[in-house]
């Protein structure tokens, strides 16, 4: 396989856990296949265990690390990162959670046997404390026709996964800030362009759950920023009312009537494999 240059996108902001973000950046600098520069946002002020971390990592030629004087949330953070990334593909990594050794070498050759795709993600796999400790696993649509199927009811790849062409995302766009949705707006713009996915039959990362995962995936700030993109998705003829309402309904009852606990039960009973 003749070796494609690529990047890694990430964003690291004050509260992510500075021993997480630490296993988080080793588990891409330790890749079969290394990415070629790691362009990191730093989203606002850190405190300054975190900034040791991030300042110790800068030394490092690979990277590129952007600071912004404020918190600019998901979207715009990933959208300056973006806008940063020297190479045509780009993969992106969260700052907590932990790719497996061979992620970009399967998704370097999946570009390569499907150079007609835009967008290709995979699994992942959710662990509690420590990666050993597996929880449950969500699997994805693999077909570019079964992602836009699934896409119309919930967000068919695995944000932290995903390496996409950044010329393709570029010219729908790129990332626009939509609290916690900013990478569901953007599948749906790309789907709409006529832009092609895939998703490879294996879990690319390990990604931490908890309580805290749950309080953001519910309260009336998340439900009104989901019901807002299923109402984008009515507007641009992409659903009918029928499952606008259905999808309304459903996440009315999950992130709003439900209390933490069992959120978090439903989530891992009916969004997750068991892989105990």
């Amino acid at each position: 396989m003749n070796r494609i240059p690529f990047s890694v996108s990430m964003c690291v902001y004050g509260k992510n856990n500075p021993e997480h973000f630490r296993t988080a950046v080793e588990s891409i600098l330790h890749q079969t296949v290394k990415p070629d520069e790691i362009v990191l946002v730093v989203d606002g002020p850190v405190p300054d265990e975190l900034n040791l971390v991030i300042s110790a990592y800068e030394q490092q030629p690979v990277f590129n690390v952007i600071r912004l004087a404020e918190n600019q949330g998901h979207g715009n953070a990933r959208r300056m990162g973006l806008s940063k990334c020297s190479y045509e593909l780009v993969a992106l990594m969260d700052a907590d959670d932990i790719s497996v050794d061979n992620r970009f070498e399967l998704q370097l050759a999946a570009f390569q046997d499907h150079p007609d795709v835009s967008v290709i993600g995979g699994n992942i796999t959710e662990f509690s404390n420590d990666p050993t400790n597996i929880v449950g696993m969500r699997s994805v649509p693999q077909s570019d026709t079964e992602i836009k199927r699934y896409m119309k009811t919930r967000c068919p790849m695995n944000q932290i996964t995903v390496m996409f062409r950044k010329q393709d995302v570029e010219a729908v766009g790129g990332y626009i800030d939509w609290y916690c949705e900013e990478d569901y707006y953007l599948w749906l713009r790309l789907m709409q362009a006529g832009y092609m996915f895939l998703n490879i039959d294996s879990a690319l990362c390990h990604v931490r759950v908890g309580e805290e995962m749950y309080k953001r995936r519910g309260g009336w700030k998340y439900f009104k920023s989901e019901a807002k993109l299923q109402k984008y998705m009515i507007d641009n003829q992409i659903i009918p009312w029928t499952t606008y309402v259905n999808n309304v309904l459903k996440r009315l009852v999950v992130q709003v009537l439900l209390p933490n606990t069992i959120r978090g039960w439903v989530f891992k009973t009916f969004a997750r494999e068991n892989v105990k």
